[in-house]
């Protein structure tokens, strides 16, 4: 069996920069260390801190007062900032700084009268901490089906913004349907679906038409993962998402020759590396490493981080 490696794949900056907060917060300050919704959207990653001591909360209620609270990749509302700040709490900010990006275009909007159309997945901790942003501002826009419901007339101030880890396609027939609708409708300065989601998307669009079988490594609710599944799927070819080796199924390799995988960007490469493993073990074969798109991208540390670090130092 022939094994292609997808490049780029897995970790990307931002969650680089989320995972590394959390393990420098943990030296810092120690444990119980607590953090608002999953650090990253992966089951491994986030047992792995829980192990460590960390607790991962849904609500600032749950934070005892004057303690240490990080905020998830995803970013948060200005409301969970102001309740953890009335709870006397240290709060770091792991957000990814492209979600952070398109918070600040959010509210700039906000501030000049414009209606903000949000294309993304309604309840995605990303969306709803953008719509706090602004919450009077803001229609979510899930569909193409949606742009026909919207009770706007063209007249007033539009503009789009969209989460960042959707599907370049999928966010494209969105915008094409509100452009039809709304022809004067602004655009963001700058594209707001983050490069990794794009680079890993682009890649795999490259690899699958020459494979049988993809295997997408990530969680459920990894929204970048699904999506890389989808466009697998939309190429015409069979795609999994497996959390890990133990969730597959070894009669899908049935007739299978060349099998492509790839990983969403909060899945650590190990996990990968497993599954090639176990592969290899069953069904001999070669590895292939397909490089797409170079990706040199780094996020700092968070600045509420760095002077923890220098307070204890």
């Amino acid at each position: 069996m022939k094994i292609i490696l997808a490049n780029p794949r897995g970790f990307c900056a931002g969650v680089n920069m989320a995972i590394q907060t959390v393990e420098e917060a943990i030296k810092i300050v120690g444990t119980p260390l607590y953090v608002y919704h999953e650090i990253v959207p992966n089951r491994h990653v986030v047992d792995h801190f829980v192990k460590m001591g960390v607790v991962f909360v849904n609500s600032i209620d749950e934070v005892p007062a004057g303690q240490t609270i990080v905020f998830s990749a995803h970013g948060v509302s200005p409301q969970v900032r102001n309740n953890a700040k009335g709870r006397g709490c240290t709060l770091i900010d792991a957000t990814c700084p492209l979600v952070t990006k398109v918070h600040m275009e959010a509210i700039r909007y906000a501030m000049q009268g414009y209606k903000i159309l949000l294309i993304g997945h309604a309840g995605h901790d990303e969306v709803v901490g953008t719509v706090g942003e602004a919450p009077d501002a803001f229609t979510i826009v899930e569909s193409a089906d949606d742009v026909a419901k919207l009770p706007f007339t063209g007249c007033e101030r539009m503009v789009y913004l969209t989460q960042t880890t959707l599907s370049m396609d999928d966010a494209n027939v969105i915008i094409d349907a509100l452009k039809k609708r709304y022809p004067a409708i602004k655009q963001p300065p700058s594209e707001d679906i983050c490069y990794a989601t794009t680079n890993r998307q682009y890649a795999v669009r490259a690899l699958a038409e020459d494979a049988d079988l993809v295997l997408v490594v990530g969680s459920k609710n990894s929204s970048n993962s699904v999506r890389l599944t989808e466009i697998s799927e939309n190429s015409g070819c069979r795609a999994y998402l497996v959390d890990d080796r133990s969730e597959i199924a070894h009669d899908w390799f049935a007739g299978v020759n060349t099998v492509l995988i790839t990983a969403g960007a909060s899945a650590p490469e190990h996990l990968v590396q497993e599954i090639v493993e176990e592969l290899i073990e069953k069904y001999g074969g070669q590895v292939d490493e397909a490089n797409v798109v170079e990706e040199d991208v780094h996020f700092n540390l968070p600045r509420s981080l760095r002077v923890l670090q220098g307070a204890e130092a």
